[in-house]
């Protein structure tokens, strides 16, 4: 059975008839990553960064915001906006056999595609997530200039997994000056600052690595399955 498959119908029993998952960590050790794709230069935006900040402080959701680039050309530059992040998503459309990107859209876990801003799917889609058994133990510490990685995985686990890096700037305000949000102040929160990977890793040893600290940026590590596929763990350094 593909084992998105069999994730998706384990954390379905478990939210259904209450049983917990057997696993070596236990469900839900590892928060859920929600990646949100937006612009500054799209209208129907707005309400779902609102949604995005309104996770600041959860601990079992690690909120990702991703400023794509392709709205740009319609008056206002985003302050953030990376075409690697546009890439990303369409690979995740790829994987997932879409055929359209979206913006507002949110990626939970790397596995559930939710289109526009819509609470209820939100919320379902984390339990779902939540619910399934950790696949990878991993944490960060302090190091002295530097912050160790390490992860170790509870069992099987794909070849070619990829641990990244992830920079994620707390919040910033901005004021739009063109476009269709032109005239308008909007503070942002969890902003993707920069994203690299920074090893392939199949499991059968730990995984270690030092990296450099961060500055002001929070630093973020998450574990996935090649594809992009099913984040297995991830773990943020504030």
């Amino acid at each position: 059975m593909d084992p998105r498959m069999r994730h998706r119908i384990l954390a379905a029993i478990c939210l259904t008839t209450g049983l917990a998952l057997p696993s070596a960590s236990g469900a839900g050790e590892s928060p859920v990553v929600v990646e949100l794709f937006t612009s500054q230069g799209c209208s129907s935006c707005p309400p779902a960064d609102a949604l995005l900040k309104s996770f600041a402080g959860r601990r079992d959701i690690l909120p990702l915001a991703l400023h794509v680039d392709y709205w740009d050309y319609i008056g206002w530059k985003d302050t953030f906006g990376d075409p690697a992040h546009a890439e990303r998503q369409r690979a995740y459309a790829r994987h997932a056999g879409a055929r359209m990107i979206y913006t507002p859209q949110i990626i939970v876990g790397g596995m559930e595609h939710i289109v526009g801003v819509k609470p209820g799917v939100l919320e379902k889609a984390i339990r779902m997530e939540a619910a399934a058994p950790d696949l990878v133990s991993l944490s960060l510490r302090p190091a002295g200039d530097k912050v160790e990685i390490s992860a170790r995985a509870l069992g099987p686990i794909p070849d070619g997994t990829i641990v990244q890096l992830v920079r994620v700037r707390p919040s910033q305000t901005v004021d739009i000056g063109r476009g269709e949000n032109a005239g308008r102040t909007f503070t942002y929160s969890h902003i993707v600052t920069d994203w690299t990977r920074i090893g392939l890793w199949n499991g059968e040893v730990p995984f270690t690595r030092k990296i450099s600290a961060p500055g002001k940026d929070e630093t973020v590590v998450i574990v996935q399955e090649p594809g992009p596929g099913r984040i297995l763990a991830a773990a943020v350094l504030r």
